[in-house]
């Protein structure tokens, strides 16, 4: 299969390069933006981005959602119902763009073009860790998903044409019956807006949301992140498991003063508290749990994969790839689910690159010489591009 490519940019459709738009969040900085809205409640943003387009055709969004390593769901609204069919969509098989009623999804655009990944690249003043990706919504008139309430943090952007949101808190999640998506059966909006191309809108989890196209749209919503306290905690200790060294030492229960026992089928309290023990040994090491931390927040979802690089010869400037994960924490740098520990100049380089996903050649020149042949065995990996600084 050919490794997915960058596409030149087309008349009317949003080009990467642009720096994050003044009126991104209404007038409001990040920080102010953060504090008041983030995980709290809602805000409506009218020309959030003055001028935007498309940051995809619609002619090439469907030949995407054709690709089988491309995430995509068809939504139809009839007489008949709801239904739902995932991926890969044949363009023979798509409705006619004339019919009502239907949306196609596109998710995880940022890990296939570079124009998305430069539009979800405003929105770093969230944390890596939390932000996932850039989903685009295409849908003709009429066209929509329901009422339906989502577990993370949203911004909608309308990109082309219109759609009107109705957003109001949830008192009665119940469902739908009988349908393939989760749909609100009884949700009551409080607002609705009408928004034009440039407008956003930002919900926090829990709110209940209803977007109809009127004529045909296309809107981008930007996701984050949002595991669940069980869901986190069993994979962190299933990498911290992973990650004992099976040559170690490994000390063996050892019952010199078992007595005799009249009930052989009873589990040794001692040995309970042998086992109990071995598991807490394993949470007190904080920097285990970390290093598992790190790795977990960094692995590329399952459908990402690589095409090998060229190795760097000499110092160049270099970029992350768009579908690379880096992150770092106080004593690792953490790529694509992989971890190494990182000191002095070499951990503040490897930030560098982690929160710009670039560095320039003077950076890279000053790479100790082990940084420097881990940097090149990335990008023969294709985790890093060489760029020409002009």
């Amino acid at each position: 299969m050919p490794a997915p490519t960058a596409t030149p940019p087309t008349p009317g459709v949003f080009a990467p390069g642009s720096t994050r738009p003044a009126n991104l969040l209404g007038g409001l900085s990040p920080a102010a933006f953060m504090r008041r809205h983030w995980q709290k409640r809602p805000l409506l943003i009218r020309q959030a981005v003055p001028g935007i387009a498309p940051i995809v055709p619609r002619a090439q969004l469907f030949e995407l959602a054709a690709r089988e390593d491309v995430e995509s769901r068809l939504i139809v609204h009839g007489q008949r119902g709801w239904t739902m069919k995932r991926g890969p969509q044949a363009r023979r098989a798509l409705p006619a763009v004339s019919r009502r009623g239907w949306t196609l999804l596109v998710q995880g655009l940022d890990l296939h073009l570079d124009a998305a990944r430069e539009l979800l690249s405003w929105f770093r003043f969230v944390p890596d860790a939390r932000l996932d990706d850039l989903m685009v919504s295409w849908a003709s008139d009429g066209g929509g998903v329901g009422p339906h309430v989502d577990s993370y943090d949203v911004f909608l952007l309308q990109v082309q044409g219109r759609r009107r949101w109705r957003i109001g808190p949830v008192d009665d999640a119940s469902l739908e019956p009988d349908v393939p998506l989760k749909i609100l059966s009884r949700f009551v909006p409080d607002q609705e807006w009408l928004l034009e191309p440039g407008d956003m809108l930002y919900l926090p989890p829990g709110w209940g949301h209803d977007g109809v196209a009127e004529g045909e749209c296309m809107t981008c919503s930007i996701g984050f992140r949002a595991a669940g306290r069980d869901e986190l905690a069993t994979e962190v200790l299933q990498r911290v498991i992973e990650a004992v060294d099976p040559d170690g030492e490994d000390p063996l229960y050892r019952d010199p003063s078992q007595p005799a026992t009249d009930a052989p089928g009873q589990v040794p309290p001692r040995l309970q508290a042998f086992a109990a023990d071995a598991v807490q040994r394993l949470l007190r090491d904080p920097a285990a749990l970390a290093c598992a931390l790190g790795e977990l927040l960094s692995e590329p979802k399952p459908s990402v994969w690589f095409d090998a690089g060229e190795p760097l010869d000499a110092p160049q400037a270099v970029r992350l790839d768009r579908r690379t994960r880096m992150m770092y924490d106080d004593r690792h740098v953490f790529i694509n689910g992989d971890s190494f520990r990182a000191a002095g100049r070499d951990a503040r380089l490897m930030r560098l690159l982690a929160d710009e996903r670039c560095l320039a050649l003077a950076d890279v020149a000053r790479l100790s010489d082990d940084a420097f042949e881990l940097l090149g065995q990335w990008a023969h990996a294709g985790w890093v591009r060489a760029v020409h600084e002009t």
